[in-house]
């Protein structure tokens, strides 16, 4: 019997402000359906508004939080992460791990 580890993760992401609603909508719905071609499951997204910014970053003064709620194993976070990371509309992301689940195959 093999046993699996899948995670839940939160992605909490602050994009750039000059995306309107539904610029934002599409962007999140691309990256979403990314998200399945890595059998990444029980995506679930939050939008969280715009905000100003504490400090400059990337010298942005305001920025649009998505927050991503997801279900994956392990090893298909890292491309995931990798792409969002080349993506001049993201300021920044924080993936956190919520908690674990065993998989018996």
């Amino acid at each position: 019997m093999k046993v699996t580890i899948k995670r839940n993760y939160e992605l909490m992401i602050l994009v750039n402000n000059e995306l309107n609603d539904l610029e934002l909508k599409n962007w999140t719905f691309r990256y979403c359906k990314y998200l399945r071609r890595y059998n990444i499951l029980d995506v679930s997204v939050i939008s969280r508004g715009n905000r100003k910014l504490s400090y400059e970053i990337k010298d942005k003064s305001k920025g649009s939080y998505v927050q991503l709620n997801f279900s994956s194993l392990p090893k298909y976070t890292d491309n995931f992460l990798l792409r969002l990371k080349t993506d001049a509309k993201v300021i920044r992301g924080l993936l956190t791990l919520k908690k674990k689940e065993l998989i018996e195959n």
